[in-house]
């Protein structure tokens, strides 16, 4: 059987240093993804329709994980990578501390090894096993490439993460780089390294990272 050490081949960029702001290339990667947004009056962790995308997410991958590790032939081992997200507003400005007009794609990236026929058959197994769900209906398989971007590991709750966000346009600032999305106004991206069920909020950790060009 053969194993994909995905975790230690992209380290560079599932591992950030807490300690300092990196400058990383992004390639071109592909994930399940699933897009959706939050209903009015609630935020991601009371949203239906959220954790409903969440499961779909996780349910195909898993699934996809264990149909390539199960083969008979050219069998093939890869860990089920973090979950992430791209968030952004599509009227106005990202502002963390109001929730309910965000838009996300959530997202685990997969090997290419994976196909869109394996894609398929995957999403038959989920929905034979859980039934059909309008998450588990749009999910699809992408590449997604964010080419130069800056990034760092913010270790706390989420709602602390401005201060890591300030830190990182400090950085930008300090180093000839810009925002390619705009100041809060594009896709913050988020990669979940702890689950909040079983972490606590000041251990946490998440990666951000934001998209930038040289000015």
């Amino acid at each position: 059987m053969k194993t994909l050490d995905l975790k230690k081949q992209f380290k560079h960029l599932y591992q950030p240093s807490a300690k300092k702001i990196e400058v990383v290339q992004v390639p071109p990667l592909q994930f399940v993804m699933v897009d959706g947004a939050i209903e009015k009056g609630s935020e991601p962790g009371k949203s239906p329709q959220f954790a409903e995308a969440t499961m779909a997410v996780y349910g195909l991958s898993y699934t996809l994980k264990f149909m390539f590790k199960k083969r008979r032939t050219n069998a093939v081992d890869y860990p089920v990578m973090a979950l992430e997200g791209l968030w952004w507003v599509e009227d106005g400005f990202f502002d963390i501390t109001v929730k309910d007009n965000w838009f996300y794609t959530l997202m685990i990236m997969h090997p290419d090894v994976v196909t869109p026929d394996a894609f398929e058959e995957a999403r038959e197994q989920v929905r034979k096993k859980r039934g059909d769900s309008p998450a588990l209906a749009k999910a699809r398989l992408a590449y997604f490439e964010e080419g130069l971007c800056v990034q760092t590991m913010h270790i706390g709750p989420y709602a602390a993460e401005p201060a890591t966000i300030e830190r990182m346009k400090e950085f930008m600032a300090g180093n000839g780089l810009k925002d390619s999305v705009g100041p809060m106004g594009g896709k913050h991206h988020e990669i979940y390294m702890s689950d909040p069920r079983r972490v606590a909020p000041d251990k946490m950790k998440t990666v951000l990272r934001h998209p930038v060009i040289k000015v």
